[in-house]
Order: C-alpha cells, then sequence, then structure tokens
C-alpha cells in the first residue's frame, strides 16, 4: 500500500557552486555554442558579471535535490522501473559562474494512472540569500 505523501517538503541541498568549467564543459554537451556560455567578456559585455549558464543546466542541482524524494521509503520508487515524463524550467534570473546555489523539492503531486504511479516534483533553487533562481518541475512515471 502506497502512503499518499503529496505535499511532502524535503531538506535543502547545497551549496552548489557554480563553475567556469562546468557551464563550458554542460554548453558543449548539449551543443549549445552561445558565446556566453564560453566567453567570459561576451558575457560582461551583455551585462553579466560572468559566463552564463544554458537554459537547462539547473538539471544537475534539482535531480540533487529529488533525489531525497527518490531515496524515500514512503514515496516507494523503484527506480528500475522509472520514465522520466517531463521537465520544465522556469527562470527567474540568469545563473552564472559564481553562483553559489541551494535547492529544495516538493513532492505536489501523487498520481495512479492504469496500474503506474506519476509523482511530480516541484524543486525551487535560490541563492545564499534565499532570492529565488529557477523553479523546476519534474515528473517521474513509474510503471506498475
Amino acid at each position: 500500500m502506497t502512503v499518499d505523501i503529496t505535499g511532502r517538503q524535503y531538506p535543502a541541498v547545497g551549496p552548489y557552486q557554480v563553475g567556469s568549467e562546468e557551464i563550458r564543459r554542460f554548453a558543449a554537451a548539449v551543443k549549445n555554442t552561445h558565446p556566453l556560455h564560453y566567453d567570459a567578456d561576451a558575457a560582461r559585455a551583455a551585462g553579466h558579471k560572468d559566463l552564463v549558464a544554458p537554459p537547462t543546466f539547473l538539471v544537475s542541482i534539482a535531480q540533487r535535490a529529488e533525489a531525497l524524494m527518490v531515496n524515500d521509503p514512503e514515496a516507494a520508487v523503484d527506480f528500475s522501473r522509472v520514465v522520466h515524463s517531463d521537465q520544465r524550467f522556469t527562470h527567474h534570473r540568469a545563473v552564472v559562474a559564481g553562483d553559489e546555489l541551494f535547492a529544495q523539492a516538493t513532492l505536489t503531486s501523487v498520481k495512479e494512472l492504469a496500474g503506474n504511479r506519476m509523482l511530480t516534483t516541484q524543486t525551487e533553487v535560490t541563492n545564499a540569500d534565499q532570492a529565488p533562481v529557477a523553479t523546476i518541475t519534474s515528473t517521474l512515471l513509474i510503471r506498475g
């Protein structure tokens, strides 16, 4: 029997230090060639304090926060049966090299569909002053 843990909030993970080389490697991995991800002078000329991370860069910190839900025994997630169903990013500001970030996940929805379960988390990413940086919504489908 599955426990309804909708609304459960997990402890924040962090600090996560955003580095220049990490931004360059991530941009290369996702084949994003925009100069703001590689050239600090170009980023500064565009008004940023350093290199700008690609839009999906925060997946790495979001997954650290979501791992707390995945490993929660009451969530009953069998990772061998998981299919990543959906992920959306809402950016409140650009992520730049030198940022120190924190992420906190909340399980916002648990649904049963045709013998499968869908778990949706909302992860709030903030800076060291707890100012919002991004909101990431992710849904996992756990096959029955």
